[in-house]
């Protein structure tokens, strides 16, 4: 099972559209996951059109019409392994732990929030992955998102992925 993880898309915003290596990843994913902050719906939507399976939360930017149509939690079993996604996970310091506390019972939980790429992992076991932002790199180097594959109830390939700037 392959997996595409991004969040933090403001769109329109932080860009106009999603960049075209994106939007090239999706049908080759089986599974798509939006840690929230769409900001418009129309991102939503075109995701859901697109997505063989879609994953989503909505974040702190997203208006009533995204929090209407998204949970603040979302929980989704991939290939044997127990997923979570939620947008705000709070400082870097101490994440793990208190990550660990609040979702115990997820193998992999993916957040958004920071537009900093994040990967660690949990003294419970628990993986935390941030794909960081396709169209609003901050303070980093790059806009980012990531894809990893599910098989035989292990996450792998888990890849940072860069995109040119703009």
């Amino acid at each position: 099972m392959r997996l595409l993880l991004m969040s933090d898309t403001h769109l329109p915003k932080r860009a106009k559209e999603l960049p075209e290596a994106l939007l090239a990843e999706i049908p080759r994913a089986d599974v798509v996951v939006h840690a929230g902050d769409w900001v418009d719906t129309d991102t939503l939507d075109l995701l859901e059109r697109r997505s063989h399976r879609l994953v989503g939360v909505y974040g702190n930017n997203d208006g009533p019409g995204l929090r209407a149509r998204l949970p603040e939690v979302a929980h989704a079993d991939l290939g044997g392994l127990r997923f979570g996604v939620v947008h705000e996970t709070g400082a870097a310091q101490g994440r793990e732990r208190r990550c660990a506390a609040r979702f115990p019972d997820l193998d992999v939980l993916v957040f958004g929030h920071s537009h900093i790429p994040w990967d660690t992992t949990a003294d419970t076991g628990l993986r935390l992955l941030n794909p960081g932002s396709p169209t609003d790199r901050r303070r980093q180097p790059y806009c980012t998102y990531m894809t990893a594959t599910v098989a035989d109830g292990r996450l792998g390939d888990v890849e940072l992925h860069r995109l040119p700037r703009r």
